[in-house]
C-alpha cells in the first residue's frame, strides 16, 4: 500500500481543512488572500521553467 508522507505537523485532517478552505472561496476571497501576501516592492510574475535558474542566479546576486 502506499502511504502519504506529509511535512512535519500535517496529516490527513489538516490536508482536508485546507483543501475545503480554499474549495469555499470566493474568486474575491481567494484575491484577497493572495494580494495580502504580496509586499509592495515585490512582483509576482511567471517564468518559463528554462529560465528559472537565471532568475534564481539573477536575485542570489542582487542579496549578496
Amino acid at each position: 500500500m502506499n502511504q502519504n508522507k506529509f511535512p512535519d505537523g500535517w496529516d490527513n485532517d489538516k490536508v482536508r481543512r485546507v483543501v475545503a478552505h480554499y474549495s469555499g472561496q470566493s474568486q474575491e476571497q481567494a484575491l484577497t488572500e493572495d494580494e495580502a501576501g504580496i509586499d509592495s516592492s515585490e512582483t509576482v510574475m511567471y517564468v518559463p521553467h528554462d529560465l528559472l535558474p537565471k532568475v534564481r542566479e539573477l536575485i542570489a546576486k542582487r542579496h549578496s
